[in-house]
């Protein structure tokens, strides 16, 4: 991609959206010996440490449960940000699978590192375009480096890399065939709504909250980060549970609750969160199956979710999330590509945070 930057709309970020249904066709085009000896490995270990920073610690929480699931790996699965794998441990043993973009993140490498050092397998799941990450016995790459700052296709495509590894360690054929049907099912998805009118109703909210279960948790946590990075508004992203222990009590009728609620275990939840933000008299925008009432009826908008099994789910409920981020951020007059670091003030606390 291009890394000229853009001055308005159609940015960086814009291009990226649209490009993830031929990303996640070719995705896997030619690594079939790779992904297979990954496979290998990870179904071997005694312990397999998911781990990365930002978008790619969310793609880590999706994979936990894409490999305790489909890989058939139980409790031996846990996601674990990077940096408390290098500074808190535990020891890496068994197996680490860091997912890192850009391949170049200190706490990644030396997840790797370290876990080379304990004599684990490790696996990468890295952009292309890197040399890196140092320390991966198997790298798996997803998409060419992003122009805009704030990744889209590479969150999506990390998240489908993670779901083949796990279908073919668990030897989840189904799983796989249900993998090569979702570039389709998000072309449709893509052209369903209308995302700037739908920015113009929602826009100029005092807070947005995101709130997702089970394997959406990590869907809630990447959109919210999104609304942060591209459009420079403030938002928190919580699982359903913990958001109906407390956090609700600062809800406010003019926020917005974004809920991501597909079939599945925590849907009774995600409506619980639907009657409380009803309750409070704060608009809902519910992501949810062609077909669910309960939530529907509760909701000032519907965003209705492709037929996916809840796992991969993660996959599909976060492309309509950064289509309305994006228009969002144009209808803000922010530019999505750029954290703002192209302002002085940001750019000086992007250096100090040395992101």
């Amino acid at each position: 991609m291009s890394s000229i930057p853009r001055p308005g709309h159609p940015y960086h970020m814009y291009d990226a959206i649209y490009a993830q249904p031929g990303a996640l066709r070719l995705l896997t085009r030619g690594q079939g010996p790779t992904l297979a000896a990954a496979a290998v490995r990870i179904a071997e270990a005694s312990s397999v440490w998911l781990a990365g920073v930002g978008s790619s610690w969310h793609a880590a929480l999706a994979g936990e449960l894409l490999f305790a699931r489909i890989g058939k790996l139980g409790a031996r699965a846990r996601a674990v940000h990077a940096f408390d794998l290098v500074e808190y441990g535990p020891e890496p043993a068994g197996a680490v699978v860091a997912i890192t973009h850009r391949g170049s993140n200190a706490h990644v490498t030396g997840a790797l590192a370290r876990a080379r050092a304990a004599g684990a397998a490790t696996v990468a799941v890295a952009g292309k375009g890197t040399e890196g990450p140092a320390g991966a016995e198997h790298v798996l790459r997803t998409v060419e480096q992003e122009a805009s700052s704030c990744h889209t296709v590479s969150y999506t495509t990390a998240v489908a890399m993670l779901a083949a590894l796990a279908a073919a360690v668990g030897h989840d054929d189904e799983a796989g065939r249900q993998l090569d049907a979702i570039p389709d099912q998000l072309a449709m998805l893509l052209g369903q709504e209308s995302w700037e009118d739908l920015a113009e109703r929602f826009g100029n909210r005092r807070r947005y909250w995101v709130v997702g279960g089970g394997p959406n948790t990590a869907t809630a946590y990447e959109a919210a980060l999104k609304l942060n990075e591209a459009a420079w508004l403030p938002a928190v992203g919580f699982a359903c549970e913990q958001f109906l222990h407390g956090p609700w009590a600062a809800l406010e009728p003019d926020d917005l609750v974004l809920l991501i609620a597909p079939p599945g275990p925590s849907h009774r939840r995600c409506l619980d969160v639907a009657r409380v933000a009803s309750a409070i008299g704060a608009p809902l925008v519910a992501l949810i199956a062609e077909d669910d009432r309960e939530i529907g009826a509760l909701a000032a908008e519907t965003i209705a979710l492709p037929a996916v099994p809840e796992l991969l789910s993660p996959i599909t409920s976060i492309i309509p999330l950064q289509l309305l981020i994006y228009h969002l951020a144009i209808r803000a007059g922010a530019n999505p590509d750029t954290m703002r670091a192209d302002q002085a003030a940001h750019g000086r606390a992007r250096a100090a945070a040395g992101a």
